[in-house]
């Protein structure tokens, strides 16, 4: 069934891709540097919670090592291999990455608990410097990514990561000024604890999105109800079944159903189709359609309104 592939990423603006490459290539140099200096430093200084920084910089690092991998072989055309193409890469990249931060959140947990019952000694000065650093990177990171985030959902995600890193490095910064001033060593792990716990909450409350995805849910910002009313809506339709609506790619979304239409209309077919592709674009943004007509004498009886379930046409029951 065609489709009109003009509208498919109508409401997203793509960036220049060698400028947005040469930004990100940047903050992961960045990012890999720092994370160097803070675990040498972290094992120095006695500080978990610089390491726990560390770790949390580290993560960026390899957040957006996945994403410029990512933009990369998303660029490629559809193949025999990969019919859809390759954009879906970057949901499975996510889910890989916010399951390694979940993994490394609960870790930190049970280390800080761990040094909380026996804080070790700290070299404050060592913390207070490296967190500084960190600080410095988060801010430039963040400002790498200003003018991008604000054409790219995706990077506006990683600006607003970036700024919360940088009140992680805040929070490192000032435990080592307590331990310097008040000899406070508890506060290092219970700043690793709070690190930890950032982390785990932003993990768990983004991962739900690539999950879904990759389970071929409904769009989240799409109603589905609303689709299927608008579908019913346009002259010559009188039933849709077996709809399917999923996201092919994180700002594609697509939708297959079987459309019934009235015996008077079936002569007008290619109006109604064309009258129901315009209407999923511009009131849903969706692109990518492919409708199979059933003539209302020849069509599924009682079928279901999502899947494929529902009995056969009516003269296959015989």
């Amino acid at each position: 069934m065609p489709h009109d592939s003009a509208h498919a990423h109508s409401g997203h603006v793509h960036l220049d891709a060698a400028s947005g490459d040469r930004r990100v290539s940047v903050a992961i140099w960045a990012n890999a540097l720092l994370t160097v200096a803070q675990v040498a430093g972290g094992i120095l200084a006695g500080s978990l919670a610089l390491i726990a920084d560390a770790l949390h910089n580290f993560s960026d690092m390899a957040s957006l090592v996945i994403a410029f991998a990512a933009r990369k072989i998303s660029r490629r055309r559809a193949d025999a291999r990969m019919t859809f193409g390759y954009g879906r890469i970057e949901i499975v990249a996510a889910l890989i990455n916010y399951t390694t931060l979940i993994f490394v959140g609960v870790y930190l947990i049970y280390e800080g608990g761990m040094r909380l019952v026996d804080p070790p000694e700290i070299q404050g000065w060592t913390v207070v410097i490296l967190g500084g650093l960190a600080l410095v990177v988060d801010l430039l990171t963040a400002g790498l990514t200003y003018t991008m985030q604000k054409s790219s959902v995706n990077i506006r995600a990683l600006f607003l990561h970036n700024l919360s890193d940088a009140l992680a490095s805040v929070a490192v910064i000032l435990g080592g000024a307590l331990i310097l001033l008040y000899d406070m060593r508890w506060v290092d792990p219970a700043i690793t604890i709070g690190i930890a716990l950032y982390i785990l909450y932003f993990a768990v409350t983004e991962i739900g999105g690539p999950i879904r995805m990759l389970m071929l849910g409904t769009p989240p910002d799409i109603d589905s109800t609303a689709v299927i009313d608008a579908i019913r809506r346009v002259e010559g339709v009188r039933d849709v079944h077996h709809v399917h609506l999923w996201q092919m790619q994180e700002h594609e979304a697509a939708l297959d159903c079987h459309v019934v239409v009235t015996a008077t209309d079936w002569a007008g077919i290619e109006p109604i189709k064309r009258a129901i592709k315009d209407r999923l674009s511009d009131g849903f943004g969706i692109a990518h359609s492919s409708l199979e007509f059933e003539h209302a004498d020849n069509a599924h009886r009682n079928a279901d309104l999502y899947g494929h379930g529902g009995p056969a046409r009516s003269e296959e029951r015989g």
